[in-house]
């Protein structure tokens, strides 16, 4: 499946809020309790856009993914034993595909196209959170390179620190 990414717009906001609560839902009828009404919130898309951190992959005339890349981390990311201290790092915040669009390979294809982004920046690593009860994720992390270097506890559990380092793709 084409997948043409962009930086989203204000425009897409409700098409990005729509997009998390139906992921959202999805979630919690596989018993995935890592997001809900307080966590994302449209606030925080607003500011991602606001800050142009927020990219959406359209497929089909349709929004099928999201995802925040920035140098921005929580206090807990200092329990992580990273391994590439010395090295500028990017970190991936709320990937999210659309449920309409899941098990077509979208969540690998983006995080292909976020690294090949991140190197044409110069940058080589990494960094991300995936909340412990979600084995979809953690199999794609894993699966993808991904090493888990420690444990961050938020509000909905724990969730395992994660990192991934390459020189070239």
């Amino acid at each position: 499946m084409e997948i043409r990414y962009r930086i989203a717009a204000k425009e897409d906001l409700t098409e990005i809020c729509d997009l998390f609560n139906s992921a959202i839902d999805t979630m919690i009828r596989n018993k995935i309790f890592q997001w809900d009404e307080i966590y994302p919130t449209e606030q925080d898309f607003r500011e991602d856009i606001a800050k142009e951190q927020l990219y959406v992959g359209v497929a089909e005339g349709r929004i099928a993914v999201v995802y925040v890349v920035n140098q921005d981390c929580e206090e807990q990311y200092a329990n992580g034993n990273w391994k590439y201290t010395g090295e500028p790092y990017y970190v991936v915040h709320r990937m999210c595909v659309h449920p309409a669009f899941q098990n077509h390979g979208i969540a690998r294809q983006t995080l292909f196209h976020i690294e090949e982004q991140l190197v044409g920046w110069g940058i080589h690593t990494i960094r991300l959170d995936a909340f412990s009860e979600n084995p979809y994720a953690l199999r794609l992390y894993e699966h993808m390179g991904y090493v888990k270097v420690g444990t961050a506890d938020w509000r909905k559990g724990m969730f395992y620190l994660m990192e991934k380092h390459f020189d070239s793709l």
